[in-house]
């Protein structure tokens, strides 16, 4: 089974919800650019009954170089996350 891409998942929108693809394609990208937003504000999104995207910081650490053995550090940083809901995790079960 392959993976949905973008455009698959602007067919299924098209499909489901009735809208024209033009349309389905703004509203996915609007989607995305409003999660992206709020994330990079330090913001959660909640979905209620999908999850949750929120930034999770990442403290700073020492790492080795797997080559050299060389100690580095790796600096701290706020990556994205998700977590999923319960309806989420009911239907991949």
């Amino acid at each position: 089974m392959a993976d949905i891409t973008k455009t698959d998942l602007v067919e299924y929108m098209v499909e489901k919800s009735g809208l024209n693809k033009a349309d389905a394609e703004r509203a996915l990208a609007a989607l995305l650019e409003t999660v992206m937003e709020a994330l990079s504000r330090g913001q959660s999104v909640q979905i209620t009954g999908f999850g949750t995207f929120e930034p999770r910081h990442r403290a700073a650490r020492k790492a080795r170089n797997p080559q050299t053995g060389e100690e580095i550090d790796v600096p701290a940083t706020t990556v994205p996350a998700f977590r999923a809901g319960k309806a989420l995790k009911d239907v991949v079960k």
